[in-house]
C-alpha cells in the first residue's frame, strides 16, 4: 500500500512531540488576542476548540482506516455520498418545513436524524456488498459515488426552485462552522467518538494485517469481511457524529481533500504504518490543521477568510500530485 521510508525519530518519539505541539497550539489558540471579558472569550474559545478537536479526530481516524481496508491513499469515507446525504436532508427540511421551523427544531433531534441518516445509509451500502460471495469493496465504492450523485442531483433540483431568501439560510448551514456550537451535541458527538475510539483501538493491532491485503489477511486467520464490515460501520459512526455537529467539512466535494491532506501527513512523517502510531499522529495533525490555522489566519494574519479554503486548497494539490505520481507508474 505504502513505501518504506527511513527516518532517524522513532514512531514513539514523532506522536509524543506532535502531543507537544498540539498543547502548545491549544493554549494559544485559547490565549492569544483576548480582550475584554476573559471567563466569556476562554467559554467561546474552548467550544470552539472541543468541536475542532471532535471532528479534526473522527475525520483523521476515519480516513485513515478507510484506506487501510481499501489499499487507496486518496480515497476518503465521502466518497461513499456522506456530505451529499447531509445536504439533501438539509434542503428537503427547509424546502417543504421552512427555514424558521428549522431554526427552531430541537437541536439533539436534529442531530440524531442526520446522523442516524448517514449511518442509515451505510449499513445499506454494506448490506449490499456483503450479499453474495461477488461482491467486493469496488462495488461499494461505485454505489457510493452513484448515490452521491442522486442526492446531489435532488439537492440542486430543489434549490433552484425554492424560495430566495430560504436558500440564503440553508447555505449557511451546508458548510462546516465551528462557531456557536450547541454544548449538548458537543456531549453527544464526544460520546459517540469515545466509544467508537475505544473499539478501533482494541483492534489497533489486527488492523495492522490488514495492509497486507486480503488473502495474507485471512490466511492469517484474520476473519476479514467481518473486520472489514465492522471497519466500515465504526468509520461511518465517526463521519455521521462529526458532520452532523458542525456540518460537512467539505461542502459538495465528492472527495475531502481534508481527509487527504492530513492522511498522506501523516504517512509522510511517521517511519511506520502501524495504527497505534498513525491513528493519534493524524489526529493531532488534523487538530493542528485546522486549529493552528485559524489561529494563524484569524488572530494572528487577521485574515476573514475560512481555513477550510487553504486547507481545501492544500489538500487539492497534494491529491493531484498523487494522481499523477499514480500515474507515472
Amino acid at each position: 500500500m505504502l513505501p518504506a521510508r527511513r527516518h532517524a525519530l522513532p514512531p514513539g518519539l514523532i506522536v509524543l512531540a506532535l502531543a507537544a505541539v498540539v498543547l502548545a497550539a491549544s493554549i494559544a489558540f485559547m490565549t492569544v488576542g483576548v480582550k475584554g471579558n476573559w471567563a466569556y472569550v476562554l467559554e467561546l474559545r474552548g467550544r470552539k476548540l472541543a468541536a475542532i478537536v471532535l471532528v479534526a479526530t473522527a475525520t483523521a481516524v476515519s480516513t485513515i482506516l478507510f484506506q487501510t481496508i481499501t489499499g487507496n491513499r486518496i480515497l476518503t469515507p465521502s466518497i461513499i455520498g456522506f456530505d451529499a446525504l447531509y445536504a439533501l436532508l438539509q434542503t428537503v427540511l427547509v424546502f417543504f418545513l421552512g427555514a424558521g421551523r428549522v431554526a427552531a427544531f430541537d437541536p439533539r433531534l436534529l442531530f440524531l436524524l442526520e446522523a442516524a441518516s448517514m449511518l442509515a445509509l451505510a449499513l445499506l451500502l454494506y448490506r449490499w456488498l456483503f450479499l453474495g460471495e461477488r461482491r467486493s469493496l469496488h462495488l461499494l465504492l461505485l454505489v457510493g459515488v452513484v448515490f452521491g450523485l442522486i442526492f446531489r442531483s435532488i439537492t440542486q433540483l430543489l434549490q433552484r426552485i425554492m424560495d430566495p431568501n430560504e436558500f440564503v439560510v440553508l447555505q449557511d448551514r451546508l458548510f462546516a462552522s465551528f462557531n456557536g456550537v450547541n454544548p449538548v451535541l458537543i456531549g453527544m458527538s464526544a460520546t459517540a467518538i469515545g466509544l467508537v475510539g475505544l473499539a478501533i483501538w482494541k483492534r489497533r493491532f489486527v488492523m495492522d494485517v490488514l495492509l497486507l491485503g486480503r488473502e495474507p489477511a485471512i490466511g492469517l486467520g484474520v476473519d476479514y469481511r467481518r473486520l472489514v464490515t465492522l471497519i466500515l460501520v465504526l468509520v461511518s459512526v465517526l463521519v455521521a457524529s462529526s458532520t452532523a455537529l458542525v456540518g460537512p467539512i467539505n461542502g459538495f466535494e465528492p472527495i475531502s481533500f481534508y481527509g487527504v491532506l492530513v492522511a498522506n501527513l501523516t504517512y509522510l512523517l511517521l517511519p511506520t504504518f502501524s495504527h497505534r502510531f498513525l491513528l493519534p499522529a493524524a489526529a493531532m495533525i488534523g487538530i493542528l490543521l485546522i486549529a493552528g490555522g485559524q489561529l494563524v489566519l484569524e488572530t494572528l494574519l487577521g485574515f476573514d477568510s475560512a481555513v477550510g479554503i487553504v486547507i481545501e486548497f492544500a489538500g487539492g494539490l497534494v491529491f493531484v500530485f498523487l494522481l499523477l505520481k499514480g500515474l507515472a507508474r
